[in-house]
Order: structure tokens, then C-alpha cells, then sequence
């Protein structure tokens, strides 16, 4: 019997499946309290939280604090540099308050280096005592865009990332420890990646952390999937929580893009065009330093990045859907681009205008979800009896399961010129969907130098 979760379309579930079972690329609910919860005592004039922006074209560190109460007291920050206090600053406690912090033969964080200046900050009540310190970093980064080309530090930025699902055996959302969180950051670098979508799942404070503290780029998501993105109070629910996603994680130099929704093909003309603007503005407003991107995948309104999924197997097959090479000679390169209008009803097309006319539609392409390769040597025949999931006709020997994954890359990659960046599906099996790079108990399934030899290439700068 088939049992369906109620809601009615206006809660977000991620990838937990709605009905009673697991099926196809939906996995097991959870419920109640799934992240860690951090209780702490704070005196009533303690700092409640900072907006931390990084300018590193000007070598500066830009905070705007907001305090519980303002009672008249002082906020002293410190940036240091392997314990050498490099800049300091003292403020009144008051949401007016900025403070600014030059930062003199400045180091930047990328993956490469990701370094990380320590802050310390300290509330001083009108007595003079110290009623509140907090320890935290920073990481001096810049996300921008040119053209097509995503920027990192003034410089394009090729994005080698996997689809992260952040689901485990033995936990469902829950990951089982701190190590285990880190170390799904080290697999995923292991195979080559240098970032990971983090899809349909806001991910544990700790995983921001360890990515920020060893070098690892990622898109922030939300569980978009199981809502109805043409209702309004649907959308007046997502708002707030998106609202809420954006201002916890947003001082993380490793979250390089915003990313709402996942794949909506079937929104209508009037509720979800307003839905994706709002989220726009909103977005910009409590975080101007990074693109946003409305709909991976799906039907692109208000966005700053236009990406794709595309799941055909055979690599040149691959390549021409995404690259109409050689049928549009002479045309400009802006359209030139295939699949323009995604899956199923899309009003827009690469080189058209947003549904907002201020919004100009010259911006980086993305092939943000491939691959999917199942493998699952215990069946790898399929019969009757398998019960496994994956995309495609599943390759029936190791040979060519790594011809058809190198040759899937290659197409990607030889693409650059138009296609700057991609995200292979998966990292890890998750429960019936066979398609990781590992299994679900992050084992590896394959020959991990040569998947790494694999994922770390580069394309050719043109």
C-alpha cells in the first residue's frame, strides 16, 4: 500500500522520499531533532552575531556586529595571523557600529592555501568588564563573475565538484560523528574534486567549518524538493527559511554560491516567477558577496549562474547536447549553447532576458549534475531481482564503467570555453541509488588513482 507524507506540498523534505518506501533517487525520512544543537549561556549584552565581508581588492576586513541589548558598552575585535595580533579595532556596541580591519600583506584562502586569520571578539559594559568573548576566523576570499568565467581571488576558477547527498547509514541526516563529517570533505578530495554541491540538505555548522579550514568550495542548498513552489504561503514558508540558512552560514569562505531550489520544471507563470525574485533580492540583501542561483538545473527565472543536468551516458552523445558543435556555425557564441530551456517548460533561453528586465542574461554555464554511472558488481547484470537504481545502462565491466566516466569528463571539460565548471552525481551510494564514487559506508568502490587521475584534470585555459 502506498502511504504518501501529508503537508500538502507546503514542506520542503529534501530527499526523503514521500512515500512509505525508499524508491529511485528519494532515500529514508527522518524526524525529530537530526543536527547537532549548541546550547550556550550569554550575558544580556553579549554579541549576537556578525556579517563578515572580505575586501581583499582594498586588503580589509568589513564587520557589522549586532549585540542582544545596547547598553552603552564597547566591542573590541582583534585579527590575528598565527597568533600575532595583525589589526585591531574598538566600536560602540550599537548595530550602527562597522568595523573596518586593514589587513597588511594580506593572505587569501582558496582551496589551494586556505588560510585563515583567527578574530577574537570582546564586549566591554560600561564598567569596563569583559561580559562577552568569542573566538572565531576568516578567510580572505573573493567570489566574483566575468562574462561566463566564475572568479575566486580576481582569477577564473574552474569548479571540479560531486553531488554530496550528507545522508549515512547509521544516521540518516544525522552523520554519525565530527570525524565523519571531515572525512567525507577528504574522500571527495581524494578522487580529485576541489568542492561539492551540497544538495538538498542544509549541512551541519561543522562541515562549513572543517571545508573552510581545509580548503574544500561548496554551494549552499536547501531541501527544496517535496514543495510546491506555486503556492504562497508555500513560498512565504521557504522565504523564512532560506532567510535563516543564508544569515547562519554566510561568514563560511568556503560556500562560494547560493542555491535555493533544485530542478522545478513545472512552475506556473505567475507564483513562482515571484518566488525566485524574491529569494534574489533577499538573498543579495543579506549576502551581496556571492552569486545566486535559483533553480539548479530547472527552470532559471532570476539567476546568476545558468546551469544544466544531463544524465546521457555515451560521452559524445554528451557532448553534443550540451554543445551543438558544428550545426550553428558562424553563430554568436552565446547561442551556440544546447539545452537552453532545460527539461519541460522553461520560458527563457540562455541568451534571452530575465522575466526582472534589469537582469541581462551573460553569465557562467554550468553542467551541474552528470554522470550517475551505476555500478553495483553484485549486480551487474540486471535481472528481475535487482532492485537497484541508477542512470542509465549500467556498464558491464570495471573497464568500461572508467572508458565511459573518463570520456563523460572529457566532453565537460573540452567544453570550457562555453562550460565552466561542473558536478559529477555522486560521491557515495546512498541506500538503492548505486551511482557513488564509494559505497554507502564510504568504502571505495573503485581504482581511486585513476578515478583521481580522472577528476583532478583541468581544462585547457582558452
Amino acid at each position: 500500500m502506498l502511504k504518501v507524507m501529508s503537508g500538502g506540498g507546503q514542506q520542503p523534505a529534501g530527499k526523503q522520499n514521500l512515500q512509505f518506501e525508499s524508491y529511485a533517487c528519494n532515500y529514508t525520512r527522518a524526524t525529530g531533532i537530526w543536527q547537532t544543537v549548541w546550547m550556550e549561556a550569554v550575558h544580556p549584552e553579549g554579541l549576537k552575531s556578525v556579517q563578515v565581508v572580505t575586501d581583499i581588492d582594498q586588503q580589509q576586513v568589513v564587520i557589522r556586529p549586532r549585540f542582544y541589548k545596547e547598553l552603552g558598552g564597547k566591542l573590541e575585535v582583534s585579527l590575528l595571523d598565527n597568533g600575532k595580533v595583525v589589526a585591531k579595532q574598538t566600536v560602540s556596541t550599537s548595530s550602527l557600529s562597522t568595523v573596518v580591519l586593514p589587513v597588511k600583506n594580506m593572505k587569501t584562502w582558496s582551496p589551494e592555501s586556505p588560510f585563515l586569520y583567527d578574530v577574537k571578539y570582546k564586549v566591554i559594559n560600561k564598567q569596563g568588564k569583559v561580559v562577552d568573548e568569542v573566538d572565531a576566523y576568516v578567510g580572505m576570499r573573493k567570489v566574483h563573475i566575468e562574462g561566463n568565467k566564475i572568479y575566486l581571488n580576481n582569477k577564473p576558477y574552474y569548479q571540479r565538484l560531486v553531488l554530496d547527498q550528507g545522508f549515512y547509514p547509521d544516521g540518516i541526516w544525522t552523520a554519525p560523528s565530527d570525524a565523519a563529517l571531515k572525512r567525507d570533505i577528504e574522500l571527495s578530495m581524494e578522487c580529485g574534486f576541489n568542492g561539492a554541491r551540497l544538495h538538498q540538505k542544509v549541512f551541519e555548522e561543522r562541515f562549513h567549518y572543517w571545508a573552510d579550514k581545509i580548503g574544500y568550495i561548496t554551494w549552499g542548498e536547501a531541501s527544496s524538493w517535496g514543495m510546491d513552489v506555486n503556492d504562497p504561503v508555500t513560498a512565504r514558508n521557504f522565504i523564512t527559511e532560506w532567510a535563516e540558512i543564508v544569515e547562519r552560514d554566510m561568514n563560511h569562505p568556503s560556500i562560494l554560491i547560493w542555491t535555493p531550489t533544485n530542478e522545478q520544471f513545472w512552475p506556473d507563470r505567475v507564483q513562482y516567477p515571484r518566488l525566485m525574485g524574491d529569494l534574489y533580492t533577499l538573498t543579495k540583501m543579506i549576502d551581496p558577496t556571492r552569486p545566486f542561483h535559483g533553480a539548479s538545473g530547472g527552470t532559471h527565472i532570476a539567476t546568476d549562474i545558468w546551469t544544466v543536468h544531463d544524465y546521457e551516458q555515451d560521452p559524445e552523445k554528451l557532448k553534443a547536447i550540451l554543445y551543438n558543435d558544428g550545426k550553428l556555425a558562424g553563430t554568436p557564441k552565446w547561442e551556440i549553447q544546447l539545452k537552453p530551456q532545460n527539461i519541460g517548460y522553461n520560458p527563457l533561453k540562455y541568451t534571452d532576458q530575465y522575466a526582472f528586465p534589469e537582469y541581462k542574461m551573460d553569465m557562467p554555464y554550468l553542467v551541474d549534475e552528470f554522470g550517475g554511472i551505476k555500478w553495483n558488481p553484485a549486480q551487474q547484470i540486471e535481472s528481475a531481482q535487482n532492485t537497484s537504481w541508477g542512470y542509465g545502462e549500467p556498464p558491464r565491466s570495471l573497464e568500461e564503467f572508467y572508458a565511459r566516466l573518463e570520456g563523460q569528463v572529457n566532453a565537460v571539460l573540452s567544453l570550457s570555453e562555453y562550460i565552466w565548471g561542473y558536478c559529477y552525481t555522486q560521491l557515495t551510494d546512498v541506500e538503492q541509488e548505486q551511482n557513488g564514487i564509494y559505497y554507502y559506508d564510504r568504502t571505495p568502490k573503485f581504482d581511486m588513482k585513476l578515478i583521481r587521475s580522472i577528476f583532478s584534470k583541468e581544462p585547457e585555459q582558452k
